[in-house]
């Protein structure tokens, strides 16, 4: 199994801690709000998740200065052109083009970076990703949240946790909430995750011009659904993915789909089968019935033709409905033809 070595290099005049594995072209993965190169790698989950990537990449993260093995004598940055600069060093560091991941928070700086830098991003993909940080929950919620944190950093640690990692026993919370206490102080975590909160990159998606892929887990619990749809939508081009699960972390939960997905986007070209952006938080049965729907068939055709009952089949149209937004059947049939369903 590929071997993590640890460098550093400078940003802004601080250091930058990053780490590389494997072999191949450079995919980078950057921007965690809270991570350490060490720790990650000493995690049995997350260290399998990168061995996957780099099996076939040479796989680069790096710890934000203020986080991690980086630079822990100030705060950690928080402004998003110091996000940038930081991920810049790393790219140069790293050398030539790269392909970017950008996971949670960490989706907004790659995807700015890449459409500031066209010509050193070679493919794009957005895991958990969000394009304004106002969106994530509302203000109610996200006062609480940073209260808790900068108040009692253990009791906040447990709270993200619960956020992040919401089928992990109670020995996987505790290892979380110990990692998170490594990676920050109290003051710098309060600071980074309303960091968090405060990006917003929307103005900036349009003038991306890398092959980009957007991937989401449909029931994630930090950062919702939706979200990571509509940065889809913003980005010319873009595919994006649907994957099962509540997990937030692309380690946990089934860490083998998350990987596959990006190396199929990202070795070679090779294409992934994307739902269109309007209907992906469809299920794969809901799917089948819009066709349908939108091929004209009442209920109780659908039902014979699926070997369903009309009542499961209207359930379906209604779930449809409920999903997409959309006020009738006839909408949704439309809704499916500009999709490209049928």
């Amino acid at each position: 199994m590929p071997e993590q070595v640890v460098r550093f290099t400078t940003a802004r005049g601080r250091s930058v801690a990053w780490g590389s594995a494997g072999s191949g072209p450079p995919l980078v993965i950057g921007g965690w709000w809270c991570s350490h190169l060490e720790v990650d790698w000493r995690n049995p989950l997350a260290r399998r998740f990168f061995e996957m990537l780099a099996g076939r990449f040479t796989l680069v993260r790096y710890d934000r200065p203020g986080t991690g093995m980086s630079d822990r004598s100030g705060m950690p940055i928080t402004s998003l052109d110091d996000e940038l600069a930081t991920l810049g060093a790393v790219v140069d560091a790293a050398g030539g083009r790269v392909s970017l991941l950008g996971a949670s928070s960490g989706c907004c700086v790659a995807a700015v970076y890449a459409a500031a830098h066209p010509d050193r991003v070679d493919r794009l993909v957005l895991y958990g990703s969000y394009a304004r940080g106002a969106d994530i929950a509302d203000p109610a919620a996200r006062a609480s949240v940073l209260s808790v944190v900068s108040s009692h950093w253990g009791v906040g640690s447990r709270l993200l946790a619960d956020l992040f990692i919401p089928t992990g026993t109670t020995a996987e919370r505790d290892e979380f909430v110990r990692f998170q206490r490594e990676s920050a102080t109290p003051e710098g975590a309060a600071a980074s995750l309303a960091a968090v909160y405060d990006f917003d990159v929307r103005d900036h998606l349009g003038a991306i011009t890398a092959p980009t892929l957007v991937v989401h887990r449909r029931a994630d619990r930090a950062i919702p659904f939706a979200l990571g749809r509509d940065v889809a939508s913003r980005v010319p081009g873009a595919g994006f993915v649907a994957l099962e699960g509540v997990d937030h972390l692309p380690w946990r939960g089934d860490a083998q789909s998350v990987a596959n997905t990006v190396l199929t986007f990202c070795d070679d070209g090779q294409p992934v089968v994307a739902r269109p952006v309007e209907v992906a938080g469809l299920s794969d049965r809901e799917l089948e019935v819009l066709r349908l729907v939108a091929g004209g068939l009442s209920d109780q055709e659908i039902a014979t033709r699926l070997v369903l009952s009309v009542h499961t089949v209207h359930r379906h149209v209604a779930n449809i409905r409920q999903k997409l937004g959309l006020p009738s059947r006839t909408a949704a049939a439309a809704h499916a033809v500009r999709a490209g369903l049928i």
